[in-house]
């Protein structure tokens, strides 16, 4: 069944062959499965959507085989796309997926379509492109591998049972490679991200790049005998004369000891070791900016007067900073690869003679 399930996953791309992504193009974290991206139908009439009849299974063959999986569904600059073709994806796709509730067949078909219409406008732009026999050699070696088969007649096996040829996963893997060089050409190489890019975009998100670092810091409270204006007053001149012998060298965790009214007190104001957004937003902001080793002035918060101490802070420097700077060179290369495969697509589709007959 995994094996069964995995060809899916192979087959629908394939027989689809939708935009193609180069295997660089960063994606950070994994996704799940979803169904393929919905784009606006070709002239189709806003309100008015075409009935798609339920696609049979693959294995068996669909009514009045040679009369309705010839009819033309689709024509892009003078290349035709069969009702046959679109069913076939369909089909694979509803395989793959049929644990989950989906799209109708309307909706399925009307996305595939605008898929397939992609795709041949971006093999016509690649016809001039040769792909050797030794890059489809290594794409269906990576196919098998991913779908856990040890031959090429077990893939062909596989391939017989669903209704499908080694042929056509040949010819649909040639066409997909074809694609990518040709995206390669006119998408990948014309995108590049700059380090002051990077600079900015770190500057920007910053605080939420920061999210999950760690730092380890003490507390002192100073509480009001009361809640008079002078009562905080007296309050607040004891916080300074303790942050003064504090500066002057008097052991934090000693003074918070004797002095604080926090439950840390009995702990010398230990904090523990906390991740950014553990605390107040305010609190946190005193405490991070702070040095190592640094005491803050008093500061005041609805329940009396607070010194803290940091005592270690993860920071965004050294191996930290890098990774980062790579995660964020990714993203931004994502973005400018996506803005730029739609302005292409645009472009071709401006160029283009397409008639939807769905």
């Amino acid at each position: 069944m995994t094996s069964r399930l995995g060809l899916a996953v192979v087959l629908v791309p394939l027989l689809v062959s939708g935009c193609a992504v180069p295997r660089w193009v960063p994606f950070l974290g994994k996704s799940a499965e979803r169904t393929p991206a919905a784009r606006a139908p070709i002239g189709a009439a806003a309100g008015d959507p075409a009935r798609v009849e339920r696609p049979p299974d693959r294995r068996e063959p669909p009514v009045a085989d040679g009369l309705i999986a010839d009819r033309i569904v689709a024509v892009v600059n003078n290349d035709a796309i069969t009702w046959g073709e679109l069913l076939e994806a369909i089909a694979v796709y509803r395989q793959e997926n049929r644990q989950r509730p989906g799209p109708g067949d309307d909706e399925l078909a009307r996305q595939f379509l605008n898929r397939m219409i992609d795709t041949r406008l971006q093999l016509q732009e690649a016809k001039d492109i040769v792909v050797d026999d030794a890059e489809v050699a290594e794409e269906l070696a990576d196919i098998m591998k991913r779908v856990g088969v040890h031959s090429e007649e077990e893939l062909h096996a596989m391939l017989r049972a669903q209704g499908f040829s080694m042929d056509a996963l040949r010819k649909r893997t040639r066409e997909r490679i074809r694609v990518a060089k040709v995206v390669r050409r006119k998408v990948t190489m014309r995108i590049s991200v700059m380090e002051a890019e990077i600079d900015r975009y770190l500057e920007q998100n910053r605080a939420k790049l920061e999210t999950g670092l760690t730092y380890h810091a003490r507390h002192l409270l100073v509480l009001p005998e009361g809640a008079s204006d002078a009562a905080w007053e007296r309050a607040r001149e004891r916080a300074e004369a303790l942050y003064g012998e504090l500066v002057r060298g008097a052991d934090f965790a000693e003074l918070a000891r004797k002095h604080s009214g926090d439950a840390t007190a009995k702990d010398g104001g230990d904090l523990g070791t906390l991740k950014r957004g553990e605390l107040a937003q305010d609190v946190e902001a005193q405490i991070v900016a702070l040095g190592r080793g640094e005491v803050s002035r008093p500061y005041r918060s609805p329940l009396g007067w607070h010194i803290f101490r940091l005592e270690e802070k993860e920071a965004l420097e050294g191996d930290a900073l890098q990774r980062v700077r790579q995660q964020i060179r990714e993203i931004l290369m994502r973005d400018k690869y996506e803005a730029r495969l739609d302005a292409w697509l645009k472009e071709l589709k401006q160029r283009a003679i397409i008639e939807v007959r769905l």
